[in-house]
């Protein structure tokens, strides 16, 4: 029944035209920094946002929908995801309903309208954006690095056994010409960015293998080159250097094997403009899922969250992210709660979600706020994050575009696994 449901929701949502669409009475938060609007209507028509105001009347045609106590925010960004598990695999064929129940349940249900998958199976999130972009598939925006870059006998000792299982070529790169040629190949192909893995966790001795500086400068370079941002994985503070000398732009993590790095190393990195995703819920997942002891784990998450408070403090730019699709947990709850422990309040970690992805991204003069003009990616919340954060995970509505991609009212219960 719960699939049938799906089915049928996902092929009427494809079938019809964004709606002109009227949310009556909400709090509109136009972006993190400015002064709610109370008492508001948002208009939305043809895909865009066309009034934002108190006290608007609704035009003829429009569909109502009573937004009275809610909160209306732009569409979030989940910044850090890997469209690696089933079913992404092999998107170009599988059945158009698999996917959009697989991308609410993980995705649009908790208000995402757009998700930076930073490393999947060769092909697999272009494919999906594809069907996507052609009306296939009802989801979020997908923006993609394809395949990662990983240091010569650098495979992650945590994803080794899946590669060589299903038999993918190796995502090691030898030289600079090597990087530079495969990095060039799958930018030509579409990808939106890069991603090397500056510092490879390994294990056994070695622990965490650096990747050769020249090589890591090919890959960024020749996204650079071609107005594309480049992420790190960074793991420990010799990978972090590595990510700064090669020129990278956004920092997919913390570097938990090693303790906070000086107040220079963290000046270094916002003077060079990079962000940083912190991804703090990964860690407790982690821990519990190798049965780490817990004291392990509470120094890792203290050390993470240093960095996290002292890179904000300092004025750097903080991108939400989750790791969903590595870790099975993709409800961000915990996530919201924990950089709220770091020290961010409710208007930094709102930027993290909207206007400081669109603005890395490229994609701040349509997306990020609400405002006249902008695509209407928007989710409507139960209840007001600047009270309590959690307010940010009770998702009513979320529209990309206009389309209503989830409603709480009509959706079958969603899995946050």
């Amino acid at each position: 029944m719960r699939l049938l449901l799906t089915v049928l929701l996902a092929a009427a949502a494809l079938q019809a035209p964004a709606q002109s669409l009227a949310l009556v009475g909400a709090k509109v938060y136009p972006s993190p920094q400015a002064a709610p609007i109370e008492n508001a209507t948002v208009l939305v028509r043809d895909g865009v946002i066309a009034r934002v105001g108190s006290g608007l009347e609704v035009p003829a045609g429009y569909r109502v929908v009573d937004a009275r106590g809610d909160v209306v925010v732009a569409g979030f960004w989940n910044s850090h995801v890997h469209l690696l598990p089933e079913p992404y695999r092999g998107a170009a064929t599988r059945p158009a309903a698999t996917l959009a129940q697989a991308l609410e349940a993980n995705f649009t249900r908790w208000g995402f309208t757009t998700v930076f998958d930073t490393a999947s199976l060769p092909g697999d999130a272009l494919a999906l954006r594809a069907r996507i972009d052609r009306g296939d598939v009802a989801g979020p925006q997908i923006l993609t690095v394809d395949a990662p870059f990983f240091p010569a006998g650098g495979t992650p000792i945590y994803i080794k056994d899946l590669l060589e299982r299903l038999k993918v070529p190796s995502f090691e790169v030898a030289d600079a010409a090597q990087a530079r040629e495969r990095a060039s190949r799958q930018l030509e192909a579409g990808a939106d960015g890069v991603k090397v893995f500056a510092g490879a966790i390994v294990g056994g001795a070695v622990g965490v293998l650096p990747m050769d500086v020249s090589i890591a400068r090919a890959v960024v370079d020749t996204a650079h080159a071609r107005g594309k941002p480049a992420f790190a994985h960074p793991s420990d503070l010799a990978g972090l250097q590595v990510a700064i000398d090669s020129g990278v732009d956004v920092l997919a993590h913390t570097t938990t094997n090693g303790m906070p790095g000086p107040d220079a190393l963290v000046r270094t990195v916002v003077d060079r403009r990079m962000a940083l995703i912190p991804t703090l819920m990964l860690i407790e997942v982690e821990v519990r899922n190798e049965g780490l002891p817990p004291r392990a784990g509470d120094a890792m998450l203290a050390a993470a969250s240093q960095q996290l408070k002292a890179f904000h403090a300092a004025g750097g730019q903080v991108l939400f992210g989750t790791d969903a699709g590595y870790i099975d947990v993709y409800d961000p709850t915990r996530e919201y709660r924990l950089m709220a422990a770091a020290g961010l309040d409710w208007r930094a970690i709102l930027a993290s979600l909207t206007t400081a992805p669109s603005e890395r991204f490229g994609q701040a003069a349509r997306r990020g706020r609400v405002a006249e003009g902008m695509a209407a990616d928007l989710v409507v919340l139960r209840g007001d994050p600047a009270v309590d954060i959690d307010a940010l995970d009770r998702v009513r509505m979320t529209l990309r575009g206009g389309r209503v991609l989830y409603d709480a009212g009509t959706a079958p219960a969603a899995s946050t696994r």
